[in-house]
C-alpha cells in the first residue's frame, strides 16, 4: 500500500471506531482488503492501528471493541464462498485454551482465502482436548495456534500437541509464545510469513 493510501485508512478506520461504527469498520476492512490484499492492509493499517489505541478507560475500551469487532467481520467476509466445503489436508486455525484473543487468526483466514486456500479457523479459547478431537475429524496438514499473551502461550502445550500428531505441522502464531520452540516446531512472526509457510 502506498503511504497515502495507508493514511488514508488509518484515518477513516479511526474515525468509524471513534463513532463505534462497527459496520462502517467491516466494510472498510472489505473495501481496503480487496484493493491491497489482506496481509499489507494487516500490517501496515490494522496492526499499528491496534496498538496505537487510546488509553483504557471506559471510552477507550469501546473504541478498541469497535474496531477489533469490526476488523472481525470484515476479515471474516473477505474471500468467504459460501458452502465451500473444508478440503482435505487444509489448514486448522484456533486461539489456544483460554486465550479470548485471536484477532490475527481471522487475518490468517483471509489471507488464505485469498490465496484459494482451504482452512477451518474454531475460534479462540480452544481447549487442548477438542483441538485434539477436531485435528482426528478433519487431518489438516498444518494446525496453527493463536496466544496473545505468555500466560496462554505455553510452550510445553504445544510441544506435547506435536507429538501427539507427528504427521502434523504445528506452528505457533502471535505474541504470546516467548519461550524458545524446539525444532521442528516454530512461530510465525507475520501475517505474510503464516500465510506463505500455510
Amino acid at each position: 500500500m502506498s503511504t497515502d493510501a495507508v493514511e488514508e485508512a488509518r484515518k477513516r478506520l479511526t474515525a468509524a471506531a471513534e463513532d463505534l461504527d462497527t459496520d462502517g469498520i467491516a466494510g472498510l476492512v472489505l473495501e481496503y482488503a480487496q484493493r491491497s490484499g489482506v496481509a499489507p492492509f494487516w500490517a501496515q493499517v490494522c496492526v499499528p492501528l491496534l496498538a496505537a489505541l487510546p488509553g483504557r478507560d471506559g471510552t477507550g475500551i469501546a473504541v478498541e471493541h469497535a474496531l477489533s469487532e469490526g476488523v472481525r467481520v470484515g476479515l471474516d467476509v473477505h474471500g468467504r464462498v459460501p458452502r465451500r466445503p473444508y478440503p482435505p489436508d487444509g489448514v486448522l486455525l484456533a486461539g489456544a485454551e483460554q486465550e479470548t484473543h485471536c484477532l490475527g487468526l481471522h487475518a490468517l483466514a483471509a489471507a488464505l482465502r485469498e490465496q484459494g486456500r482451504g482452512c477451518l479457523l474454531l475460534g479462540p479459547a480452544l481447549p487442548w482436548v477438542a483441538l485434539a478431537g477436531a485435528v482426528y475429524r478433519t487431518r489438516p496438514h498444518t494446525v496453527v495456534v493463536w496466544s496473545q499473551t505468555p500466560v496462554t502461550g505455553r510452550a510445553y502445550r504445544l510441544v506435547r500437541f506435536s507429538r501427539d500428531f507427528p504427521s502434523v505441522r504445528v506452528r505457533a502464531a502471535g505474541p504470546g509464545w516467548i519461550e524458545p520452540l524446539p525444532a521442528p516446531l516454530d512461530r510465525f512472526t507475520s501475517l505474510i510469513a503464516a500465510a506463505r509457510a500455510c
